[in-house]
């Protein structure tokens, strides 16, 4: 393998969790403890919010690298021969004797799913901006995408400023995390952050508000662009103190894994390219429908030809 593209100018970095997903689909029932459930549908793909966001982006035409660290034991496993074939970038990842490849198995059923994790390598991800490697990737990049657990936050928010202050954009997705979603030193690192995208429930979580349009105008207090997901009824967004609804499509929902991380990838592929913001949000919205309609958010990659097409019906 030829990891010397990592020197490659890119518009994208996405720095985060790299896993192995398991996915057992289409369950006749939900398992309870002490039981059995057998399925004739399982899949493996990459996953965590790095590889759907850094598969659908890349997929759609943004020049994309990614930063993790994962198992040398991985390195021939067809979940990361996926990125590596899909011409991200990939040199700048660390490759551990250590640690086993994080991995998740997901039992998926009646269009939600439930998950258990392993994660050990994923400890103290943020040392990873100190390496040479790294900050040579971020200096040739116009955004940085962090889809991890920023925990804890105040350990993250000065690398997070000195990066902004070099020029770079940054988002993101903290995913389900309650204790960096309810840190009262979280506001502190969004503010040196473009855009946030969580679902609904971490928005309120974040927040402590209700309603998802209120979480949403308060997440706009500490961040320029707060971009909250609602599912198959689209997004909300609060620029400039104004609120703005995006419906989604409709589709079939087979498996919701890596929903979320399509959206930020289609999103992300839109605010590089030059979009609007709601041109930007309609991308989202399709790339997260279209995820959820196979098993496995990258296996629902839509290319740019089909995004398009799809985008004159929102």
């Amino acid at each position: 393998m030829n990891y010397s593209s990592a020197r490659a100018r890119v518009d994208l970095v996405v720095f985060g969790e790299f896993f192995i997903d398991l996915i057992f689909y289409k369950l006749p029932r939900a398992p309870k403890l002490g039981e059995e459930v057998k399925t004739q549908y399982f899949a493996e793909f990459p996953g965590g919010g790095l590889a759907t966001t850094a598969l659908v982006a890349a997929g759609l035409g943004t020049s994309t690298a990614v930063v993790s660290r994962i198992g040398k034991e991985a390195q021939s496993n067809q979940s990361w021969q996926k990125l590596v074939r899909s011409g991200i970038f990939v040199g700048a990842c660390e490759f551990s004797a250590k640690f086993l490849t994080a991995m998740t198995v997901f039992a998926a059923y009646d269009g939600d799913r439930m998950m258990i994790t392993y994660d050990t390598i994923n400890r103290s991800l943020r040392k990873l901006l100190a390496r040479p490697a790294v900050r040579g990737q971020l200096h040739k990049a116009k955004h940085l995408h962090l889809a991890c657990a920023v925990s804890p936050p105040q350990a993250w928010t000065p690398a997070i400023r000195r990066l902004r202050s070099q020029g770079l954009t940054i988002s993101l997705d903290v995913g389900w995390n309650p204790e960096v979603l309810q840190s009262p030193r979280l506001p502190a690192l969004l503010r040196e952050c473009d855009f946030v995208f969580p679902n609904e429930i971490e928005a309120r979580t974040m927040t402590g508000e209700k309603s998802v349009e209120r979480a949403a105008r308060k997440l706009a207090q500490w961040v320029r662009v707060p971009v909250v997901k609602l599912g198959h009824d689209g997004c909300i967004v609060v620029q400039d103190e104004k609120a703005l609804r995006m419906k989604s499509i409709h589709v079939h929902v087979v498996d919701a894994t890596g929903a979320g991380d399509a959206f930020n990838g289609g999103f992300l592929h839109g605010y590089l390219s030059g979009w609007s913001l709601e041109d930007s949000l309609r991308a989202a919205n399709i790339c997260g429908a279209i995820a959820t309609t196979r098993p496995g958010g990258p296996s629902g990659v839509v290319t740019r030809g089909k995004l398009l097409e799809l985008m004159k019906r929102i």
